[in-house]
C-alpha cells in the first residue's frame, strides 16, 4: 500500500547521471499508519530533479528492506511545497540558490513582501527596487532563478500528462534540462535513441496520442532501429536484410507503411551512421563497430611475435612429475601455445582435459614470470556466468570473476567503467565457457584492456551460442586464421563413461539406443507426453534428499505440459512441501517458500549475483525473502521478485556453465521447436554422475539429426579472414 511522508531533505548518499538518488529525508508529517515515525530521520531513494534542504517534500511510495542498507523508503514520486510562512521564505532565499541574496538581503525582501514575496519576484520583479539594498542584478538572479525553479518542476508534470511515470519523467528531464519539452515537441522518437530505460512501444503510444502521423518519418526511423535492434537479439544475429526489416516494421507498427516511406527513413538513418549498410547488410551502428573491433584486435594480437621462454619444456616435466600427470600432445600444444603467443583459442569437449590444461597455464604462467603475491594484478580468470567462475575458481585456487564483474558493469547506466579510456593493467586474460561470450561483451572486453594483452579462450565449440547476439567462438575457429588448439583425445577414466560417450553421439547425429541402462551412469526411461511427468515424479522421490545443488532438471522449454513451469510446481511438493513450520509468499499464481529452490534470471553485480545462479530461500518476513546464494545471502523485496523463479527445473540454456551430479532431461515430440542437436549436446554435457533422459527416443534421434536450428548471420569470420589475407598479401605471402 502507498504511504506518504512530508519533510525535508537532508543529505545526498548518492547521486546517479539519470537523477536517481538515495538520500536522509527528515519527516514532519506522515499518513495515518505511520504517525510513530515523524521526527525521524529516514534513507529514501528515487528519482528526482534536484532536492534542496530549504524546501519542503511530499515523498508518495511504500518502505522497502535492502539487503545490505535496511528499511528505505522507495519513491514513486513527490511534490514540493513552495514556502509560506516568513521564516521558511528567508531560509529558502537565503538558501544559496539564489547568488548574491545572503540572510540580510532576503530578510529584508520578507519584511517588504510579505508572505507574497516570492508570487510579487515571478510576477512584478521591479517592485523590489523599493527594498533598500536590493539591486537590479539581485532582482535579474532573483526572478530568473525562480522561473528556472519552478519551470523544471512543470515541466516534470507536463511529461506525466502525456503518459510518463515520475521515473521516466525524472530520467527525460535529466538528460536534456530546460530542453526538455522543445525536444518532445520536435521529435518524441528522439528519446528512444538517446535514453535506453523508456521502451519504444511506450514512446510510440504517447506518441500516437499526441496526433503524430502513422506514417511520420520520425516514427519509421525509431521503428527501424528498435526493430533491427529487437530481432537480432532474439535471434542472434549482427545484421538484416531490407526485406525482413521492411516487415518487421510493418508488423512492429501493425501498420501497412508504403515501401517507398520506408525506404526514405532507411536511408536517413544510414546518413545519420545509425545504420550502417554494408553488402546488403544492414548493421546497427555499435553491432558494426563491435565487430570491426574484434576482428581487428586479435589481427593485431595475432601479428605480435612470440614470446620465448626456454625453460619452458623442463618446467612442464616439472610440473607433471609434481602433479603426477602426463599431458597429451595436443595438450602440450595448447600449453605452449598459451604461454607463448597472445592469442589462442582452446576447444573440446567433455572428457578432454580443458580444466587440467587452465591449471598448468596458470601455475607455469605464475612460475614463468616470477610472479608471487601479485599474481592476480598480472592475470584475470574470466567466464560469462557466475557459476563458470565459481567453478574456474576452484579449478585453479585463485579468484576468478564474471566477464561483467571484472569490468566494473554499472547497472544504473549499463556501462562498463573499465573501457577504452580506463583500461585494466592485467597482462593475461583467460576466458573459459568461451561459447557463451557475444559480440558485445567479447568487444567490451576489449576495450577494457591493453591492446597487447595476452588472452586465451577457453571453450566447447558444439555447445549453444551465447544468448545476446552473435557467435563469436563459432566465427573464431571456422576463420582458420587464429591460433587454435582442438582436443580430441579422451581420457580413459571418461572414456568409459556412457554419457559422455551419449554426447559425442549426439554431437555427431545418432544416438546408440544400447547404451542406456547398461550402467549406474545412464539411463532411459519411454514415456509418452502425459507420463513424463509421472516418471520425473518417480525420479525426484529417489533424489529428494539430494543436496540441491547436485540434483537438477534440464528442460527446454517453460510452457506446455512438460514445461519448466509445470515441473516447478511438481518438484517443488517432492522436495519442500508445505510445513507449519516454512512461511510462505505468493507472488502472482507461484508460492514460493522457505527452502526453496530458486535460480537468478538478472544480473545483480552489486550483489553478486548473476543470471544463472542458482539458490535456496532461507528466509520470509512479510513481503521479503533472503536468499542464500552459496553463502552470499540477498535481500529481496517486491520490486525485484521478477529476478528469480523456481529453480527445480530451469532450462537448458540457463545450465551452461554448471554441472550436477545427476541431471534429468525430458525429451517429447512436444518441444518440436526445441529439439536440435546444440540444445541436447549441451544439456546431457551438464550431468557428471547420472544422465536420466525421460520421453520418446524418436524425439532424442530427431534432436541429434537437427543440426540447422539457430543459424546466426554475423560477419567476425568473414572480417577476420579478409584482413588476415590483406596482411599476407602485403607481406609477399600467398593464400
Amino acid at each position: 500500500m502507498e504511504s506518504f511522508i512530508k519533510g525535508n531533505f537532508r543529505k545526498s548518499l548518492f547521486q546517479g547521471e539519470n537523477g536517481y538518488m538515495v538520500g536522509l529525508f527528515k519527516i514532519r508529517e506522515a499518513d495515518d499508519e505511520n504517525q510513530d515515525i515523524i521526527g525521524e530521520t529516514v534513507v529514501f531513494t528515487g528519482y528526482f530533479h534536484e532536492l534542496n534542504d530549504s524546501d519542503t517534500y511530499i515523498l508518495h511510495g511504500k518502505y522497502v528492506i535492502h539487503s545490505k542498507y535496511g528499511e528505505q523508503f522507495q519513491v514513486e514520486s513527490y511534490e514540493r511545497c513552495m514556502p509560506e510562512e516568513k521564516d521558511a521564505i528567508v531560509d529558502f532565499l537565503a538558501s544559496g540558490l539564489f547568488k548574491g541574496i545572503g540572510e540580510n538581503k532576503a530578510k529584508k525582501i520578507v519584511n517588504v513582501l510579505g508572505k507574497e514575496s516570492l508570487n510579487i519576484i515571478l510576477e512584478h520583479p521591479d517592485n523590489l527596487l523599493l527594498i533598500p539594498g536590493i539591486t537590479r542584478k539581485n532582482i535579474e538572479v532573483l526572478h530568473d532563478t525562480l522561473e528556472e525553479y519552478q519551470a523544471s518542476y512543470k515541466i516534470v508534470l507536463s511529461l506525466n500528462d502525456l503518459g510518463f511515470t515520475t521515473k521516466d519523467s525524472m530520467i527525460i528531464y535529466n538528460r536534456y534540462k530546460s530542453r526538455t519539452l522543445e525536444v518532445i515537441d520536435n521529435n518524441i522518437y528522439k528519446l528512444y535513441e538517446d535514453i535506453k530505460e523508456i521502451p519504444f512501444k511506450k514512446i510510440d503510444a504517447i506518441a500516437l496520442k499526441c496526433d503524430y502521423p502513422f506514417d511520420d518519418e520520425r516514427r519509421l526511423k525509431a521503428a527501424t532501429l528498435y526493430v533491427v535492434d529487437e530481432v537480432c537479439n532474439t535471434f542472434g544475429h549482427s545484421y538484416l536484410f531490407i526485406d525482413e526489416i521492411y516487415s518487421y516494421v510493418n508488423r512492429c507498427l501493425m501498420s501497412d507503411i508504403s515501401k517507398e516511406h520506408f525506404i526514405t527513413a532507411l536511408n536517413s538513418l544510414i546518413l545519420d551512421l545509425k545504420l550502417i549498410k554494408e553488402n546488403e547488410k544492414y548493421y546497427l551502428k555499435t553491432m558494426y563497430e563491435d565487430e570491426i573491433l574484434i576482428a581487428n584486435r586479435i589481427k593485431y594480437l595475432l601479428g605480435i611475435e612470440d614470446d620465448i621462454y626456454k625453460k619452458l619444456d623442463i618446467m612442464i616435466q616439472e610440473l607433471e612429475e609434481y602433479q603426477n600427470i602426463t599431458y597429451n600432445d595436443e595438450q602440450l600444444q595448447a600449453i605452449k601455445d598459451a604461454l607463448q603467443k597472445h592469442f589462442l583459442v582452446i576447444t573440446g569437449g567433455p572428457g578432454t582435459g580443458k580444466t587440467t590444461i587452465v591449471k598448468a597455464i596458470v601455475d607455469l604462467y605464475k612460475d614463468l614470470n616470477d610472479l608471487g603475491s601479485n599474481l592476480n594484478e598480472k592475470i584475470a580468470l574470466l567466464a560469462p556466468t557466475g557459476r563458470a567462475a565459481k567453478r574456474l575458481s576452484e579449478t585453479t585456487h585463485l579468484p576468478a570473476y564474471t566477464i561483467h564483474r571484472f569490468l566494473k558493469w554499472n547497472k544504473e547506466n549499463d556501462r562498463f567503467q573499465v573501457n577504452e579510456y580506463n583500461r585494466s593493467d592485467v597482462e593475461f586474460v583467460i576466458i573459459d565457457e568461451g561459447s557463451m561470450v557475444d559480440t558485445n561483451l567479447f568487444a567490451s572486453l576489449f576495450r577494457g584492456l591493453k591492446t597487447d594483452t595476452k588472452i586465451v579462450v577457453v571453450g566447447d565449440y558444439n555447445q549453444l551460442p551465447s544468448v545476446g547476439p552473435g557467435q563469436v567462438l563459432k566465427d573464431l575457429i571456422e576463420s582458420e586464421k587464429i591460433n587454435f588448439v582442438k582436443l580430441n583425445y579422451l581420457y580413459r577414466q571418461v572414456s568409459d563413461s556412457n554419457i559422455i560417450n551419449l554426447a559425442y553421439d549426439i554431437n555427431s547425429g545418432t544416438v546408440d539406443e544400447e547404451a542406456f541402462n547398461k550402467s549406474s551412469d545412464l539411463f532411459f526411461r519411454e514415456a509418452d507426453a502425459s507420463s513424463v511427468m509421472d516418471e520425473i515424479k518417480k525420479i525426484c522421490h529417489s533424489y529428494q534428499k539430494m543436496d540441491y545443488k547436485d540434483f537438477q532438471i534440464l528442460v527446454p522449454m517453460y510452457k506446455t505440459l512438460n514445461g519448466i513451469d509445470n515441473i516447478n510446481k511438481v518438484a517443488q511438493e517432492i522436495f519442500n512441501p508445505a510445513s507449519p513450520t516454512k512461511k510462505e509468499l505468493r507472488v502472482g499464481d507461484v508460492i514460493y517458500r522457505e527452502e526453496d529452490k530458486v535460480l537468478q534470471l538478472t544480473n545483480m553485480p552489486e550483489e553478486n549475483i548473476f543470471n544463472g545462479d542458482i539458490g535456496i530461500i532461507d528466509s520470509i518476513d512479510k513481503k521479503e525473502m533472503v536468499i542464500n546464494f552459496d553463502g552470499n545471502y540477498v535481500r529481496f523485496t517486491p520490486s525485484n521478485f521478477s529476478n528469480f523463479k523456481h529453480g527445480y527445473a530451469i532450462s537448458i540454456h540457463k545450465s551452461q556453465g554448471s554441472e550436477f551430479k545427476t541431471v534429468v532431461i525430458p525429451v517429447t515430440m512436444e518441444y518440436n521447436k526445441m529439439l536440435y542437436r546444440k540444445l541436447y549436446y549441451t544439456g546431457v554435457t551438464r550431468a557428471k554422475r547420472e544422465l536420466y533422459i525421460i520421453g520418446n527416443i524418436q524425439a532424442l534421434k530427431k534432436a541429434a539429426m537437427n543440426n540447422n536450428s539457430d543459424v546466426r548471420r554475423t560477419s567476425i569470420k568473414e572480417r577476420l579472414i579478409a584482413l588476415m589475407n590483406k596482411s599476407g598479401e602485403k607481406n609477399g605471402l600467398s593464400n
